[in-house]
């Protein structure tokens, strides 16, 4: 019987979050990471594949340059707010960058250093607590296996398993996203954000990306698909948009919480990061930003206390470190907290029917079109 192998940290998910996580870790710490997504995998995250402003930042702070080869075409530099119901838009400056999303998360994957032991194509099935620290279970190809690790990172996203198995009485609230792309029939390319409360509590989106029209939005879970559908109608029926026959249909569960109240750090040697946390935007869904600075405060706590967690023989010594990186995880991301709570604020605004409407129809802040000559 082989003996299961054991890790320092242990790390479910290698999207933004786990990959710079694992980038950063002090080389004194045993790492292994897992991720459903690797050569003969199917899985695709459903996602629009832009950088807002604020993840473009983060990576300036990170000293992380984007490759020529993620970008696509066309990089567009504005946002078209449309109204559904009233049938208001607006077009607003925003610096997004037009990406491709698989080779952006080929990108971050590209970072973890050789040291790490990296498990592709693999889906994780459980987790628990043990004596010593966690055991993980997962299936590869026809076989299963087993490791022991004594510090658990959860960043898998909005469904995190490490989150449901660990922290079951934890409630966030969330949505069903659903994105279909279209052969691109429409005359102009733009990228817009969509508000419409007869279908849909949140946004969505459309998107133009290498001959490809994209449409997305977030929706809740009764009735998701036919919500979906409707939007698309209202659309072509107020704003003239084309869609035509779907090339692929993508679904995924995304995270909107209500206040930082609902972000959950973690406990006793299991911590989340990224959207797993609930970091990420209530008011646009965006959480590269949100992964990035999650990620980058984690590994700043853990390697602080790097060898007191890979060398000490001393349980008392290992759960106060254990506690310490707790602390100041939680500590170096209190601005991402204050951040959603600004953002909740910010979108009492953008999803106030009334509110929207005086805002779009006042211009403020709007692109004013210059005529062509």
């Amino acid at each position: 019987m082989n003996e299961t192998k054991k890790y320092d940290i242990a790390v479910v998910g290698a999207g933004p979050a786990g990959a710079l996580l694992c980038s950063l870790l002090s080389k004194n710490y045993s790492v292994i990471v897992f991720d459903r997504q690797g050569e003969g995998s199917d899985f695709e995250k459903p996602c629009g594949g832009l950088l807002s402003e604020a993840a473009q930042e983060a990576f300036a702070k990170l000293s992380i340059n984007i490759p020529e080869e993620i970008l696509t075409t066309p990089q567009i530099y504005s946002v078209r707010t449309l109204d559904v119901e009233s049938g208001d838009e607006r077009s607003y400056f925003k610096g997004y960058v037009n990406m491709d999303r698989n080779k952006f998360n080929a990108f971050m994957q590209g970072l973890i250093p050789q040291e790490v032991t990296f498990v592709k194509n693999c889906r994780v099935l459980n987790v628990e607590r043990d004596t010593e620290g966690f055991k993980l279970s997962y299936k590869k190809g026809d076989g299963k296996h087993d490791i022991a690790c004594r510090l658990l990172v959860g960043a898998d996203g909005a469904n995190s398993l490490v989150r449901r198995k660990l922290f079951p009485n934890h409630r966030i609230r969330s949505y069903t996203a659903i994105q279909q792309w279209f052969i691109d029939k429409n005359p102009a390319p733009f990228y817009s954000a969509i508000f419409d409360p007869v279908t849909s509590g949140a946004c969505s989106w459309t998107i133009h990306k290498n001959g490809y029209f994209i449409f997305g939005g977030a929706f809740e879970h009764d009735s998701s698909r036919d919500r979906f559908e409707a939007q698309k109608k209202r659309l072509n029926d107020r704003f003239g948009i084309r869609f035509g026959e779907p090339v692929k249909t993508e679904a995924c569960i995304v995270l909107r919480p209500r206040s930082s109240r609902e972000v959950l750090c973690g406990e006793n040697g299991c911590f989340l990061i990224g959207e797993a946390a609930g970091y990420i935007s209530p008011s646009s869904f965006e959480g590269i930003s949100f992964a990035l600075y999650s990620a980058n405060a984690l590994a700043n706590a853990a390697n602080a206390v790097n060898e007191l967690i890979t060398l000490t023989p001393s349980p008392v010594l290992r759960a106060q470190a254990k506690e310490r990186i707790m602390r100041d995880y939680v500590s170096g991301t209190a601005f991402l907290r204050r951040k959603i709570d600004a953002r909740v604020v910010k979108g009492y605004f953008m999803f106030t029917p009334a509110l929207r409407r005086v805002a779009l129809k006042s211009g403020l802040m709007g692109l004013k079109k210059e005529r062509k000559k």
